[in-house]
């Protein structure tokens, strides 16, 4: 690994050359930019607004723009000259639990390798000094033209540095809070414990980076000149939908454990025999509205006799009146016989 600062490390008296190496290295696919037209590079040139010329890299130096617009200019020289004992030294100043470190702090991961033969000895003490305490060591470092606070502890037989940013570029975090009280029930805890006993804990090298896959495999198919497949896109998760807290817990574990199947049963009984209730009610129905046409006609029928019996009496009472009079109170009580039948 290439080192990217060579220096000492200074612990009390003792003094420890090392080479920094960079511990991370960047994965991520890069583009660049393209003029739409006819695909040619779009290039940045560094022109000198005064003169209005491009300039070359060894022409071109550091400036502190002051509040009124000036430029102050700031050799390397007037850098080096500045009385920072850490400019070629990371010096240790205090050792401190682990947990005292703040992750929010953390950095930029660095590798501190023992440069020569006779910084071998030196180092490993510290390493073990590190190890047996279980502490860390808070450092101050000076990289890139700036003083840092860094980080040392021991990764297998590494020491490692993280640079730390200064406790006064931490931002409080009370504007991230909720604005408004929020109670949470005994019973959401008990499901949100559940949920992560559920998943469980992870392989951290088992984790890669998906997006970076896609994007390889769309470009290879791309410079193959085949169109790139058409991949599902996953569900957001109910975006910035307001759900049931309990009902979205209870769902988690669920689909985490996998025991849908026999709720899903259950809804289909539940179709079934909705739907038959509902066949049931229809051939009722239908049964009704027969019986009621058939009463109704019956009742028509009955109407249009009635008046044909009324009409016979009437003649035969044109004969004598004698007979008449002898045989009207036959007829009489048969007549109301039919107009019962029919208010009925």
């Amino acid at each position: 690994m290439r080192s990217i600062w060579n220096g000492a490390i200074s612990f009390g008296l003792v003094s420890i050359p090392i080479k920094l190496v960079n511990a991370t290295e960047n994965h991520s696919i890069s583009f660049r930019q393209i003029h739409l037209e006819d695909g040619g590079r779009i290039r940045y040139h560094k022109v000198c607004e005064l003169e209005d010329k491009e300039v070359a890299n060894d022409e071109i130096g550091k400036g502190y723009e002051d509040a009124d617009g000036s430029i102050i200019p700031i050799t390397e020289d007037d850098l080096a000259q500045l009385p920072i004992p850490t400019a070629k030294t990371i010096e240790i100043v205090s050792f401190v639990p682990a947990e005292r470190i703040d992750p929010l702090q953390m950095g930029t991961a660095y590798y501190l390798q023992a440069n020569g033969v006779p910084a071998a000895k030196p180092y490993t003490l510290l390493r073990e000094a590190l190890k047996r305490s279980n502490k860390v060591a808070i450092a101050k470092f000076a990289l890139r033209g700036r003083e840092r606070l860094g980080m040392l502890r021991v990764v297998d037989d590494v020491i490692a540095m993280h640079g730390l940013l200064w406790p006064d570029e931490i931002r409080a975090p009370e504007d991230a809070a909720p604005d408004s009280h929020v109670t949470v029930r005994d019973a959401e805890l008990d499901l949100a414990d559940a949920l992560m006993d559920t998943l469980g804990e992870v392989d951290m090298d088992s984790l890669h980076d998906d997006y970076r896959d896609a994007v390889e495999e769309m470009i290879e198919s791309k410079a193959s000149g085949a169109e790139p497949a058409e991949t599902p896109k996953k569900s957001d998760g109910g975006g910035g939908k307001v759900i049931d807290l309990m009902s979205a817990l209870e769902s988690s574990v669920r689909a985490a454990k996998k025991a849908r199947s026999e709720g899903e049963e259950g809804e289909d009984v539940a179709e079934v025999t909705e739907l038959s209730s509902r066949s049931r009610t229809k051939k009722t129905t239908a049964k009704k509205s027969t019986a009621t046409k058939k009463t109704a006609a019956e009742k028509t029928t009955a109407k249009k006799s009635a008046p044909a019996k009324r009409t016979t009496p009437a003649k035969k009472s044109t004969s004598s009146k004698k007979t008449t009079s002898a045989k009207k109170p036959t007829p009489a009580k048969k007549k109301p016989t039919p107009r019962k039948k029919t208010s009925a």
